[in-house]
């Protein structure tokens, strides 16, 4: 039987149909995990609407969506272009990764399609929800290891390969580097800019709000602006102060006073305790909130500590600098102010995904157009 070499075209058709597949797998990832919902149970897809299950033939990846002209068959609903963007992205990613890696490193191909495949889910996860699951970094951490074990010149691009060992220790590097380095960052920010004051004269409503839908977050509400719980409460530690006149429990009036409200429960001014899964209702009047907020999610450092643990610290820092680049630009473009949320996954994702193209040939050109360090 005839096999064609593995730098023959012919490779990158089955590329593109696994990558087709595995997107197909991520949507579900994307849609169910911010939810909490298992990604195996139920295993067969469903419609976030009328939530039928999809038959298998329904469910072909780029096709059905393309033969159901993007609406759901039972219900008629919009199936949203993210889901065939995924697929399409996810398989060209997939054929440029063994465009440029299969003929010379098949060995480590596979860990770099792993790797695609969760910076794909995180980016979009991110982008919609602004939370990156750790759990997706934890994974691609010890991948990296593993892949830079295998393939030891991964993580040194732009260097010189060792062996096995030197492999893992530049991993290590690079993890150490993307997770501790932008977790200083992370908690710099939080001192420097971690609260967000309100203060109003005369006094104006608030009221915490029940999400409107199965994929919404509760909200603090004040004076008609409105905080995600989620933006709210990014660390067991946060606290949501609200110095009120009138405190509402359930419709009861129950004073004022600097009430605190954590992320499953509220301390009112006396010392009294509530489960908020037990309250019906939270409301009343304030004249001053002072609302815990974060400079860059924590989230960011454990996907940097990813990147790193792929490409070394080289890669850490290519891909730090060129997403905040184009972060950015995407501001700019955007009209995005100050003070305005913008997930900076995607970013990073982006410029890991750079760096594993290319981006190490501009790093490496750099450091040599810099030349030698002259010590006196």
């Amino acid at each position: 039987m005839f096999y064609p070499p593995l730098n023959h075209w012919l490779w990158l058709v089955p590329a593109f149909l696994l990558g087709a597949c595995i997107g197909s797998f991520l949507n579900v990832v994307i849609y169910r995990l911010p939810l909490g919902l298992s990604v195996n149970d139920p295993k067969r897809s469903f419609c976030p609407k009328c939530r039928r299950p999809i038959p298998i033939w329904l469910n072909l990846p780029l096709l059905s969506w393309l033969h159901l002209r993007g609406k759901c068959r039972e219900c008629g609903e919009p199936i949203a272009f993210r889901y065939v963007a995924v697929e399409l992205l996810t398989a060209l990613v997939f054929t440029a990764v063994w465009r440029c890696f299969g003929p010379s490193a098949a060995g480590v191909v596979v860990f770099l399609w792993a790797l695609v495949a969760l910076l794909i889910a995180i980016a979009f996860i991110d982008a919609e929800h602004l939370i990156i699951p750790v759990g997706l970094t934890w994974a691609g951490s010890g991948l990296g290891l593993a892949a830079c074990a295998v393939w030891p010149q991964l993580p040194v691009l732009a260097g010189v390969a060792g062996n096995w060992r030197t492999g893992l220790m530049q991993s290590g590097l690079g993890w150490v580097a993307g997770f501790v380095g932008l977790g200083i960052a992370v908690e710099l920010g939080k001192l420097a800019f971690g609260k967000k004051q309100l203060r109003f004269a005369p006094a104006v409503e608030w009221s915490l709000r029940e999400p409107d839908g199965e994929a919404d977050p509760m909200c603090f509400v004040i004076d008609g602006e409105a905080f995600a719980w989620w933006d709210v409460f990014n660390r067991k530690s946060d606290r949501l102060l609200v110095e009120a006149e009138v405190i509402r429990v359930d419709g009861e009036a129950v004073g004022g006073g600097m009430l605190t409200i954590r992320e499953l429960e509220i301390q009112l001014p006396d010392g009294t305790i509530h489960r908020l899964a037990k309250l019906r209702t939270l409301d009343g009047t304030a004249t001053r909130a002072v609302i815990p907020r974060e400079a860059m999610g924590s989230g960011d450092g454990h996907l940097l500590g990813m990147i790193g643990a792929f490409f070394g610290w080289p890669g850490v820092i290519f891909a730090l600098f060129s997403g905040c680049v184009l972060a950015l630009v995407a501001a700019l473009i955007g009209r995005i102010g100050f003070g305005k949320q913008l997930p900076f996954g995607p970013f990073l994702a982006l410029g890991a995904g750079a760096w594993m193209f290319g981006g190490w040939k501009l790093f490496a050109w750099y450091v040599q157009f810099l030349g030698p360090l002259d010590l006196p």
